[in-house]
């Protein structure tokens, strides 16, 4: 929904969309101000960010081979705390 506001905001303004959809004003901007200003958020999607590119280069490392469980037990050799489940869909 927040990409069909941005591509219809120019003609038809955020506000009157958002009555259309079942969408606040407020969500809406908040989203656009979070793509900006990555401070804004959540601790989760923050420490997901960072994880990325350390899961990836396990993965790369042992030749795109290494499963969601080999990756998370070399993370954690290597002293990075994760859980078993963030490894998965960051992984991909």
């Amino acid at each position: 929904m927040i990409a069909f506001i941005d591509a219809h905001r120019e003609v038809y303004g955020v506000e009157p969309i958002c009555r259309m959809l079942p969408v606040a004003p407020s969500t809406y901007y908040e989203h656009a101000a979070r793509r900006t200003d990555p401070n804004r958020l959540p601790p989760r999607a923050r420490r997901d960010t960072r994880l990325r590119p350390e899961i990836r280069r396990v993965w790369e490392e042992n030749f795109q081979v290494y499963g969601v469980r080999k990756v998370w037990r070399q993370l954690r050799r290597e002293g990075i705390e994760i859980a078993r489940c963030t490894s998965l869909p960051l992984g991909g």
